[in-house]
């Protein structure tokens, strides 16, 4: 009986440790900031978020410097020239790695949105 209890805190204490190593903690980011960053499940990419208009670009980084770059994908003004208020807008990811949904924080209003490397792929549509 006192085998099995060792062993059970034994499997816990490891259990622990491995999921720790696989977690990757995620900064802490101003809800009002200006700009933020979100990670897509691609772990090169993430998507640059101005929160007082909605506009998104899509950015990589990469480890040896040849790949790095940002691409617009959303130029257009969604906030409607009302109310252009630092943390309006946020991006929430969906199960789907390449869509995330859009929230406009003080109107209700949602939008698709569809990262991808390839220009054709990628959009911002409302959810009506």
């Amino acid at each position: 009986m006192y085998k099995i209890k060792i062993l059970t805190i034994l499997f816990i204490f490891y259990s622990s440790i491995i999921y720790a190593e696989n977690t990757i903690l995620e900064p802490s980011q101003s809800t009002t900031a200006k700009y933020r960053l979100f990670r897509t499940s691609n772990m090169w990419t993430f998507l640059k978020l101005e929160t007082t208009t909605g506009k998104i670009w899509i950015l990589q980084y990469d480890i040896s410097g040849d790949s790095r770059f940002t691409i617009e994908l959303n130029t257009i003004d969604l906030s409607g020239g009302k109310e252009k208020t630092a943390g309006r807008f946020t991006l929430y990811p969906t199960s789907n790695i390449y869509t995330f949904i859009l929230l406009d924080q003080i109107y209700g209003n949602t939008w698709q949105v569809q990262w991808s490397f390839e220009e054709e792929t990628r959009f911002i549509i409302p959810i009506d």
